[in-house]
């Protein structure tokens, strides 16, 4: 749109995610009071017409601006989703200065993320001005278990964080917390974990939780793609050990020491999505890929991958590529040999 501010930087968008009940909004309150939520636009999705949230969220920064929303954002309301985003820009700006850094989204406690982020990632207009800094997902100690067992809407927002908050902790007791952790580290293993209470946590810990940003350093990419494997900071070239979790759920690296043509990756990228499905949990990528002198990061989780992102440079003249996977009900050999194969011939 005419006198659209412009930034030469994608804007950071955090989605805050959790079933109902969780303590998003009681999060969220804490977090826009700290300098790092600072010139924040807060969208609030809330499920029906008639919502509650929004009454209980107060924004103490004047620079915190505040959009609303009705309905579920992962169905009827994702094309109000890309209209707010698209014309935030120009809404909240003066004297054509953009009045935001960065974007935080309070799903509805029934939306399931994987529309959203497909939405983030793949539509044109969002993609050249945002990019996906993160998923927070809010998790119930006290009922947090049996929610997980009951509601597949639960279970999605969890699989696909990128950091897992357990709230109500000092509520709970230690049985309710034990089957709590059991079905976290089978739902999404990868995901650090962290206990607030009181919605009390340093709004720099949800900063820069996806995956590295373009240019990013290689060593940012290691402990990325580590921590999917529940790994430490590794050489390249040395596998993660297979981590079993619950039945049928599995991770493990691959390593290949040849350059990987891109169009095979292309092809691959689609092939995984058709065949594999929800068996691919998620997986993470540091690749060589032939003609690039830049190492890339491919990341998906299900049937959602995200574009390509190069890094800086690479350190030294060893190259080499490196996947990270976690599967359910996936075989680890037939992966292996079909993905050899099919990237390196």
């Amino acid at each position: 749109m005419a006198g659209e501010p412009e930034s030469s930087s994608p804007i950071p968008i955090t989605l805050l995610s959790g079933f109902l009940g969780s303590g998003k909004t009681t999060l969220l309150n804490r977090l826009v009071r700290q300098p790092a939520m600072a010139r924040a636009l807060v969208i609030i999705n809330e499920f029906g017409e008639i919502g509650l949230d929004h009454r209980l969220f107060t924004a103490s920064q004047e620079n915190v601006q505040v959009e609303l929303s009705n309905g579920c954002l992962c169905c009827a309301v994702r094309g109000d989703l890309v209209k707010t985003l698209s014309d935030a820009p120009w809404r909240f700006a003066r004297q054509g200065q953009r009045q935001f850094d960065r974007v935080v989204i309070e799903s509805s406690g029934l939306a399931d993320p994987a529309p959203v982020l497909h939405t983030l990632a793949r539509h044109p207009r969002l993609m050249r001005r945002y990019r996906l800094d993160g998923v927070v997902t809010t998790v119930d100690a006290v009922n947090g278990a049996s929610t997980l067992e009951r509601f597949d809407e639960a279970r999605r927002q969890v699989t696909l964080a990128d950091l897992l908050l357990v709230t109500k902790r000092e509520m709970s007791d230690p049985a309710s917390r034990s089957r709590l952790e059991a079905r976290l580290d089978s739902l999404n293993p990868a995901a650090p974990r962290l206990t607030i209470e009181h919605g009390e946590l340093d709004a720099e810990r949800l900063l820069g939780i996806g995956a590295p940003r373009e240019g990013a350093s290689l060593a940012e990419a290691f402990v990325w793609i580590n921590a999917a494997a529940n790994d430490a900071l590794a050489p390249l070239h040395s596998a993660a050990p297979a981590a079993k979790h619950d039945p049928g759920v599995e991770s493990f690296s691959i390593t290949f020491d040849r350059p990987i043509p891109p169009a095979r990756l292309e092809e691959w990228l689609e092939l995984s999505q058709t065949l594999m499905g929800e068996r691919m949990l998620r997986f993470k990528g540091l690749l060589d890929l032939e003609g690039r002198t830049r190492p890339t990061v491919i990341h998906g989780v299900q049937h959602l991958i995200h574009p390509p992102v190069e890094l800086d440079a690479w350190p030294d003249d060893e190259r080499g590529s490196r996947l990270v996977f976690i599967t359910k009900d996936l075989p680890r050999e037939e992966l292996t040999r079909s993905l050899r194969d099919f990237l390196v011939g």
